[in-house]
Parts: structure tokens; C-alpha cells; sequence
């Protein structure tokens, strides 16, 4: 199937292509494993966090993965650790939500999607009332993909905390619809949570350095195998594991 052009007034055709999209795992494993080199996060564990991430990914559990978002280098920061942490083996099997822009720039395109991303029509970009019809195939196409296996990898702040990089940020309801539209298919998404911190900032708006990118601060919290039934109530859940998490990240800097 051929590559969509990547705007809102095509959303229908974009995520038809993304329901069915499969990566190139190796060439996914191989991109991962160059910004492990590039980058050396650290990453830590909550106890017993481990032990319980390697169950779920051995019983095959859709991953519902959360993580905080500071920066516009927190992609390639998180697909660093991804690869130094219990998440390898599920590179290539998860999906990664991404602002629309990044699939603009055909070179930068071929990257997101081999890395596996999803474009997100954002409402802050485009109006909340133009995008809404676009965001709820998001949500379908995101909830599909669980249904038959794959993970789904989200930043659900929706935008760079630019207030308190040691606080989540309000958390949108879009993580909670996915979670209960993959339960509606028959799928059991768990949850992961991983905090991410790159040390004391005077300025939140200020990019990290490209020190403090290399060597950022990731921490996992303890997985949640059961989720909330109202979509309302997994998104809270969100909030208040993530920011476990990342008090852990900001502890272990």
C-alpha cells in the first residue's frame, strides 16, 4: 500500500495505512541499537519492576507504555533506553505515537515509521473541533494494534512540559480510550511506566544539553497488569504512576 501524504484532511487514508503498517523489525533493532551507542541513559527499576515487565512480555500482554515528555529529544533518548532495558525484547512490536509534523520530510518519515510511529493530529496545532474526528481513528487504529499484540508507546502529557520538569503534567483522556477500546477487542493492555529526567533545570523551556541528554535519568515503575474499566479512571491511574516513576528518575540522577 502506498505512503499517504500525512495531513489532517486525508486522516482516513493515513490511518488505513497505519492499521496494517508492519516495520522492518531488524532495521528497527539496528536503529535502536545505534542510539544506544549515541546515548547512555541510566536506567533503573522499582522494586520488583523488572521481574514483573519480563512476565508480561513473556505472556505476550499488550504493552501500554507511559512516559513523561521534557524535550524534543525524548525520542531518541527513550529509544536508547528502550534498548538497554527490560523493553528490548518488544522493539518492532510497538507502535510509537508521534506529532503529525515529524511525517512531513520524507527522510525524517521513513525513520519514524521504521522506528514505528503513528502520526497524532494535535489540537493545539490544528483546533480541538478539526481534529477530533481524525483523533478518534487514532484511537481505534491504536486499539486494533493492541488487539493483536503490538505495544503502544505514548507521551500522554501530549506536549513538552515546559512548568515543572519533576511534576507530570495534566494527562489527556486519548491513553484512557485506548486502553478501554483494546479491553472492548479482547485485549489485556498492561501498563509500564517510565520516568524520565535530565537533572535540575533552571530553565524547563530550555533544551537539555547534549550531556545531560546522553546520560538522562530513566526509571520503570511497577507494572500494572489490570487497568481500570472508564477511560476517565486509567488516565488518572496514568498521572499517578508516571509520576512514581518519575520521582524515582529524578531521585536517581
Amino acid at each position: 500500500m502506498e505512503r499517504p501524504e500525512v495531513v489532517l484532511e486525508n486522516s482516513d487514508g493515513v490511518y488505513d495505512f497505519y492499521r496494517e503498517h508492519r516495520q522492518n523489525r531488524l532495521q528497527a533493532w539496528g536503529a535502536y541499537a545505534v542510539l544506544a551507542r549515541r546515548y547512555r541513559p541510566r536506567i533503573g527499576y522499582a522494586a520488583g519492576a523488572r521481574e514483573a515487565l519480563r512476565r508480561l512480555i513473556s505472556d505476550r500482554r499488550p504493552l501500554l507504555i507511559v512516559i513523561n515528555h521534557l524535550s524534543q529529544q525524548d525520542p531518541y533518548t527513550v529509544a536508547a533506553a528502550a534498548w538497554r532495558s527490560g523493553l528490548r525484547p518488544v522493539i518492532g512490536r510497538t507502535r510509537v505515537l508521534a506529532k503529525d509534523e515529524l511525517f512531513v520530510e520524507d527522510d525524517l518519515r521513513r525513520r519514524i515509521d521504521m522506528m514505528g510511529g503513528i502520526p497524532v493530529f494535535r489540537g493545539k496545532d490544528h483546533g480541538l473541533r478539526a481534529v477530533n474526528a481524525a483523533g478518534q481513528l487514532m484511537i481505534d487504529i491504536c486499539a486494533e494494534r493492541m488487539a493483536r499484540g503490538d505495544g503502544i508507546a505514548i507521551f500522554p502529557e501530549g506536549t513538552c512540559n515546559e512548568v515543572d520538569p519533576t511534576q507530570v503534567q495534566a494527562v489527556g483522556s486519548g491513553v484512557g480510550h485506548i486502553a478501554f477500546r483494546a479491553a472492548k477487542l479482547g485485549a489485556r493492555p498492561a501498563l509500564v511506566s517510565l520516568g524520565l529526567s535530565y537533572g535540575p533545570r533552571a530553565d524547563p523551556t530550555v533544551e537539555p544539553t547534549k550531556q545531560e541528554a546522553i546520560s538522562a535519568s530513566f526509571h520503570f515503575g511497577v507494572p500494572v497488569p489490570e487497568l481500570p474499566a472508564r477511560p476517565a479512571e486509567v488516565a488518572r491511574l496514568v498521572r499517578t504512576e508516571l509520576q512514581q516513576a518519575l520521582d524515582g528518575a529524578v531521585a536517581a540522577y
